[in-house]
């Protein structure tokens, strides 16, 4: 069992978190993934006093980095060795997450015998790293016009379905509206308020700074418009869902 951000949780979940990391239940892990820092400071040293292993992880920001990391996770698979090309195609393939990026250092030494090159590496994760629907959404409703145009367009050419990139446009401004509208609080306390996971409602939350009851609902408007036009009403798809993504990043960046 994996927490995330919990640095930030509130009075009642750390007291539930710290219960269960006294202790857990039978066959379970937890992994308590925490800034150090945060309102929750004090959670730390409650946890090693617990008994938990406390691993430390900087926070890996540059490109150099990703392949130091790639580079030693595969060393510590039975003293994998890699040659730079490999390193270099596994990060643009699976991208900048640790996590991707170790699991698949470990298939790949698994289904390889050790043997790993760059053809390994093109046949398991080729075009893993395209840019998603979610990704032009999120740029869309934080104000960021150019991003999200030019990202759009990439992932027209790459085909990416209308549907899915209207889909994710919507679910975005959905997010914010009901996030917005249920006011400021603990993302761990409204997670099951809102039937959200608690990234998701935290990341709404800062992304709702740049929207006031109107905006939104113009922007829920669009969607709204864009989901007819993709399954059909539009002549132009293509038009429509361009439109619609530099309409929604117009609405956010106006304060």
């Amino acid at each position: 069992m994996i927490l995330e951000a919990a640095a930030e949780a509130g009075k009642d979940a750390v007291g539930l978190i710290q219960d269960t990391a006294a202790s857990p239940p039978e066959g379970v892990v937890l992994v308590v993934v925490h800034s150090g820092g945060g309102r929750a400071k004090a959670m730390v040293g409650a946890l090693q006093k617990s008994g938990a292993v406390v691993h430390e992880c900087a926070k890996v920001t540059k490109a150099g980095e990703r392949m130091d990391f790639v580079r030693a996770e595969f060393r510590a698979l039975d003293g994998t060795r890699v040659s730079p090309d490999v390193i270099t195609t596994l990060v643009e393939s699976v991208g900048s997450d640790l996590r991707e990026l170790a699991a698949a250092c470990s298939q790949l030494v698994s289904d390889t015998g050790g043997k790993v090159d760059v053809a390994a590496v093109r046949r398991y994760y080729s075009g893993k790293a395209e840019i998603s629907g979610f990704d032009i959404a999120d740029k869309a409703v934080s104000g960021d016009r150019a991003g999200a145009l030019e990202s759009l367009r990439w992932a027209m050419l790459r085909g990416t379905p209308h549907v899915l990139l209207a889909d994710a446009l919507a679910d975005a401004v959905h997010t914010i509206a009901r996030v917005g509208s249920a006011g400021r609080g603990d993302p761990f306390g409204m997670a099951s308020q809102l039937g959200m996971p608690p990234w998701k409602i935290k990341k709404a939350q800062a992304q709702a700074r740049n929207w006031d009851a109107a905006r939104i609902g113009d922007a829920l408007q669009v969607v709204a418009a864009l989901n007819a036009d993709v399954k059909g009403q539009a002549a132009d798809a293509d038009y429509a869902v361009e439109r619609a993504v530099g309409i929604v990043a117009e609405l956010s960046s106006q304060r």
